[in-house]
């Protein structure tokens, strides 16, 4: 059973940069004159790369006429291959890779994105693909609109509103919501939700789209490169599986949230086992009985972004820990990030869906524990512990519920 800490619980961080590699593939296509016309701009972002392995985001940019399932086809030019992927179903053919949209990612509407993401292998190189197509049309940067057929105007105006990417939930689940967001309107910060500054979305917000973490190691067990490597791909994994329901929605203005691990904090540095200088080490700076990153560093002690005592500056910051305790069963989640068992995360890191942390997430962004109710006409879901492994539709218009009452003070 997960445990949630909301409004104003711990406070944790750390920092380590990595670097980013950025290629955008620009477009339009022209179709013929019978077709839909169709474009798209591609951006493929690594994020992160280690000896054979690294992890790359993909966004897709819609500039035709809206598309209702995709499939973005790529050849890898070093050999590289796909491992592990999220927001897509991914098959490869040697060097020839094609991802496919996945049930809740399939309709990009004009002007609007989707973005997935993957881990992948490397050997000799990682050079980034050239040229990408979208359901058999090259991205290539610009177009012209087609002549559209000729058709007879209807003798009275279509009565279906046109497909918005906006406040649109399924009508079966309009009822549950509003129950939720009433609930959590009386309950939080004392009947004071709309007065917390410190929300997984103030965060990203203020980060202009990112998220930087600190992992609070408190246990004994040896930390190898490779599995601290494995460790921060999987953070990126797990955030990135609730923000891909974000992407172009209701003005959301990001296609993925990246996160950068920018330290580690330990009772003793030979339990890790590199020498490269890529995190933040800190050692033996105890709180709460644990490890814990430098706090001039850590947002929760500085929500007014004044980060002059950080060693290394507010380039160095933390948001949130992910704070892994030898031995500790469920989970624990809020504004400062999010505890779950050691031996939990590392026995699951290459999962595609760790669904303690995803639920410990979900209350960084604000959702709320469903221990003693449930809303009218829903069953499981990730946020009621126990009883779903992955996020559900209903998780999804829960978060997205949140962006819509939080995001004019973003000015959106």
């Amino acid at each position: 059973m997960t445990r949630s800490f909301r409004a104003s619980p711990k406070r944790f961080g750390g920092w380590a940069g990595a670097a980013t590699a950025l290629l955008v593939v620009g477009g339009w296509a022209v179709a013929t004159s019978a077709e839909a016309a169709t474009g798209c701009r591609v951006d493929y972002a690594v994020g992160s790369q280690w000896a054979g392995g690294f992890t790359a985001n993909v966004t897709i940019a819609n500039l035709g006429d809206p598309v209702t399932s995709w499939r973005l086809a790529w050849t890898f030019p070093s050999q590289q291959q796909v491992t592990q992927a999220w927001g897509a179903t991914v098959t490869a053919a040697g060097s020839q890779v094609t991802a496919a949209n996945v049930s809740y990612n399939g309709t990009i509407a004009t002007g609007g994105s989707v973005s997935f993401g993957f881990n992948g292998s490397w050997s000799t190189a990682n050079a980034a693909p050239t040229s990408f197509t979208l359901n058999g049309t090259v991205c290539t940067g610009t177009s012209t609109p087609t002549t559209p057929p000729t058709t007879t105007p209807p003798t009275t105006p279509p009565t279906t509103p046109p497909s918005t990417s906006g406040w649109n939930p399924p009508a079966n689940l309009v009822t549950p919501l509003n129950e939720v967001w009433s609930h959590v309107e009386s309950t939080y910060n004392n009947g004071n939700l709309y007065g917390f500054r410190n929300y997984g979305w103030d965060q990203v917000m203020a980060n202009g789209g990112s998220l930087n973490y600190c992992v609070r190691w408190d246990s004994a067990a040896p930390v190898s490169t490779a599995l601290r490597d494995q460790i921060h791909t999987s953070i990126n994994r797990q955030v990135n599986k609730w923000m891909a329901y974000m992407s172009g929605h209701n003005g959301w203005p990001y296609a993925s949230v990246p996160v950068k691990v920018v330290g580690w904090a330990v009772r003793d540095r030979a339990t890790l086992q590199w020498t490269d200088n890529s995190v933040d080490v800190y050692v033996n700076n105890i709180r709460e009985n644990a490890p814990q990153c430098s706090e001039p560093c850590g947002r929760f002690f500085h929500q007014d972004g004044n980060y002059s005592g950080c060693p290394g500056g507010a380039a160095r910051h933390y948001d949130m820990s992910l704070w892994l305790t030898s031995g500790f069963g469920g989970g624990a989640g809020g504004d400062w990030g999010q505890r779950i068992g050691s031996e939990y995360m590392t026995s699951n890191v290459n999962a595609d869906n760790i669904h303690i942390l995803l639920h410990e997430l979900g209350h960084s962004f604000g959702l709320d524990d469903f221990y003693d109710w449930t809303p009218t006409g829903v069953g499981g879901f990730i946020m009621k512990a126990g009883s779903a492994t992955t996020i559900t539709e209903f998780d999804a218009w829960m978060l997205r519920d949140w962006w819509r009452h939080l995001k004019s003070r973003y000015g959106y």
